[in-house]
């Protein structure tokens, strides 16, 4: 017999704003964005807080209690807000994950309550797992604070936690309800977690966008510098490039096996686990960038003169391109970062596939990587070269 076919089609949509001091009372933006659907109904909230963002800014709680209360038609808060752990460690240790679990539970949010997240990626990541778990959903307006999240991860449509020693194992594909990329929140980040999120702009330009990487090159000095309008500038043009590819590559769930986004992202997943976090998560991408890129050039891709370019940017935005962790062995002295390419396979779902370059802003689809060559790369890198 012939099976009958079933078509579900369920279309997904939400606003990013570029705003600044979204907590102000007199800025619209977070109301509307809570609001759009049901205008005229009272929305509870839970606010979830990322204890840096707590200490980097004092009393962000009671800003939040006020403006929700200057917004009391519209907006009431189901709860105190919450502050959870920041940092990758939020997604490391599940008790933080049963703990937000428990406290929708015990708020008794329903679908249609809204959990707003003020945080880096990693807390965005852990409370939008819990949300999209929760009910089978609770909307998530996400409020990302650190160059990375606003350009990159806060504002695309996936939540995970680690388990398993592996990144990201457990995890949901679930659109924001909103974000809202606020620059204000950028002021108070340390130089280098700047630098470790402006190789999420790196990526997307070398992949997708000559323009925009000439650009960086030309600002490198004055983004290295944390200039705040520059940065600003990184955040909001990374932000819509990676929006289009979600909008537009066709694959936003990623039901296939090509993730051209996440260049230099097999290494940078795997350096990030064997170096138990020390590398921020941009670290290890630009490292993991450095080392595609080397690659490339080595089987003849990519032309030694965009290889240079590539690691002299990212050394120009003060990110490494190399770490000793690169020649860390298991017991058949085999570099464990290595199995990195099988962990990259299995996150796809069968067939390896890996996006290298054949020119700056042209990425190209491969399906396997040699060892000696990758270690040909790591050499070159760990030497110095390309010059800088």
């Amino acid at each position: 017999m012939s099976p009958h076919w079933q078509r579900i089609t369920v279309p997904f949509d939400y606003p990013v704003y570029f705003t600044r001091d979204v907590l102000s009372a007199a800025n619209g933006d977070l109301v509307d964005a809570i609001t759009r659907r049901e205008p005229e109904r009272r929305h509870r909230l839970l606010v979830v807080i990322d204890d840096g963002v707590a200490r980097a800014w004092r009393g962000v709680a009671a800003r939040v209690q006020a403006y929700v209360a200057a917004h009391g038609e519209r907006l009431t808060l189901a709860g105190e807000p919450l502050v959870v752990g920041g940092g990758e460690r939020v997604k490391n240790e599940p008790e933080e994950l049963a703990r937000l679990h428990a406290h929708l539970h015990a708020l008794a949010l329903d679908r249609q309550s809204v959990v707003v997240v003020i945080g880096g990626g990693a807390v965005l990541d852990m409370a939008g797992y819990a949300a999209a778990t929760a009910h089978r959903g609770v909307r998530i307006v996400r409020l990302p604070t650190t160059v990375l999240a606003q350009a990159d991860s806060g504002i695309n449509v996936k939540n995970a936690v680690n388990a398993f020693g592996s990144k990201n194992f457990l995890g949901t594909f679930t659109p924001p309800f909103a974000v809202l990329n606020d620059r204000e929140w950028l002021a108070s980040l340390e130089r280098r977690d700047v630098a470790a999120g402006m190789a999420e702009a790196v990526k997307v330009a070398v992949v997708r966008d000559a323009g925009f990487f000439a650009w960086l090159e030309a600002c490198a000095d004055e983004l290295a510098g944390g200039h705040p309008d520059r940065v600003a500038a990184l955040v909001e043009r990374s932000a819509l490039l990676h929006l289009a590819h979600i909008a537009g590559a066709g694959d936003p769930f990623e039901l296939g096996s090509a993730r051209p986004l996440d260049f230099g992202h097999w290494a940078a997943h795997k350096l990030e686990m064997l170096t138990a976090h020390r590398l921020r998560h941009g670290e290890a991408v630009a490292i993991g960038m450095a080392l595609d890129a080397c690659y490339a050039a080595e089987v003849g891709m990519l032309a030694a003169g965009g290889r240079d370019r590539i690691v002299r940017l990212l050394r120009a935005l003060g990110l490494p391109t190399y770490d000793a962790a690169l020649r860390l062995c298991g017991a058949d002295e085999r570099p464990r970062f290595l199995d990195g390419l099988a962990e990259f396979r299995e996150h796809l779902g069968g067939e390896l596939t890996i996006t290298l370059l054949t020119e700056i802003g042209r990425g190209v689809e491969v399906h396997e990587m040699r060892e000696d060559v990758i270690m040909r790369a790591v050499d070159g890198l760990a030497y110095g070269a390309p010059a800088s």
